[in-house]
């Protein structure tokens, strides 16, 4: 009888951190990882626990999220609709993906097979494109309210939608090719994860994942840029019409833009780098060791977005400590005092309300309802010259 063994790139079921005899039989010791770049059993330990902070820790800040959003009624507008979506695929990675990374990790070794190795590798790579370009069409939503803030309808929820929608289907399209044919998922790293093989030197495979690398990580990135840039823009343009109360505004506005793309390069493009330099350089130019932490940091992701897009949020702020303390209604703040256009503005980043409280009514939510006063520039540039 003849046993035939197919080996897929670098899928194994052996505990990756025991090591192999070396050529010239000399022994190694047992926390020394082997020739091939694996981890040492203390590296597999050190992984799993920064995995198992981040399966923790991204719960429970989405699903924190989603139950704020869920009982305050007077968080749901357009904008917040996207950052929801931003959560609730943040959450789904930790909830299909993120378990299985740390068991693997626990027992270094990949656990579930062939089968599971390329749902894990689909379902973190659906999940972890739709949060990448969620982030960035928030960012052209905030510059469309910015260029256009008298026009904007809070009310109508169908544009969010189409732009919700659209990153899913964007998402679906880019990752489901490695399951048709079009390059394949499989073990990355240590073989504790999986992902696109990165490693494969085929045309298939080099042109997939270029394609990957410009249209669902540099793409965004170049469109978070340019929205936030004229934001930037637009607030200096207005801070020559009143420039004592814009400059403030301006530097909190630029730390928090700053936040916001530091915080995207940190967690994606170490990842994306590491990927196009195994493509186009070789395995050898990157270990299996060390490439876990660019990995990683992708994961902290789910983690670190709704720190900084939504509990840096005023609004909703106040609605968590309202659900916290079991409050009927958040604090208002603020109230019966009209905003300018750059207040609305450092608003639309610190997540202040686009309504205004004029009258005291609340809806059934326990929400305050308002009137939204607008001041365009224009309208300040004729008071001005009449004077």
């Amino acid at each position: 009888m003849v046993v035939h063994i197919r080996v897929s790139g670098n899928f194994s079921t052996v505990d990756s951190s025991l090591p192999t005899p070396p050529p010239d039989g000399t022994a190694r010791g047992p926390g020394e990882p082997d020739a091939s770049g694996g981890l040492s059993r203390s590296g597999h330990t050190a992984v799993a626990v920064c995995l198992g902070v981040i399966l923790v820790a991204g719960i429970v800040n989405n699903s924190l999220t989603l139950l704020v959003f869920a009982r305050f009624r007077c968080l749901w507008t357009p904008i917040n609709a996207i950052l929801l979506n931003i959560s609730l695929s943040d959450v789904l990675v930790c909830v299909f993906g993120t378990p299985l990374s740390f068991a693997a990790s626990l027992r270094g070794r990949w656990l579930i097979g062939e089968f599971g190795c390329r749902w894990y590798g689909f379902a973190n790579s659906f999940f972890g494109i739709v949060s990448l370009v969620s982030l960035s069409v928030l960012s052209y939503e905030r510059y469309i309210i910015v260029l256009r803030s008298s026009q904007v309808d809070m009310s109508d929820f169908r544009k969010a939608w189409l732009c919700i929608g659209g990153c899913w289907l964007y998402a679906l399209f880019w990752t489901l090719p490695p399951l048709l044919g079009w390059s394949s998922y499989g073990p990355e790293g240590p073989g504790t994860t999986c992902s696109v093989q990165w490693h494969l030197q085929s045309p298939s495979s080099i042109s997939y994942v270029l394609c990957l690398f410009i249209f669902c990580l540099l793409l965004p990135l170049l469109l978070m840029l340019y929205s936030y840039g004229r934001i930037l823009i637009t607030i200096r343009q207005m801070g020559k019409i009143n420039p004592l109360t814009t400059a403030r505004r301006d530097h909190r506005i630029l730390r928090m833009v700053l936040t916001l793309v530091s915080c995207y390069l940190l967690c994606w493009m170490p990842y994306g780098v590491v990927a196009l330099m195994t493509t186009f350089g070789g395995s050898w130019l990157v270990t299996p060791s060390s490439s876990v932490v660019p990995s990683v940091l992708a994961k902290f992701s789910t983690v670190i977005n709704p720190v900084i897009y939504i509990f840096f949020n005023n609004q909703f702020s106040r609605c968590l400590l309202a659900f916290v303390k079991c409050n009927a209604q958040p604090l208002s703040i603020q109230e019966a005092r009209p905003s300018s256009r750059s207040q609305r503005l450092c608003d639309l980043f610190r997540g202040g309300r686009q309504r205004r409280s004029l009258s005291g009514a609340t809806d059934h939510s326990g929400c305050r309802r308002a009137l939204v006063v607008h001041y365009t520039p224009h309208r300040l540039v004729n008071l001005k010259t009449e004077r």
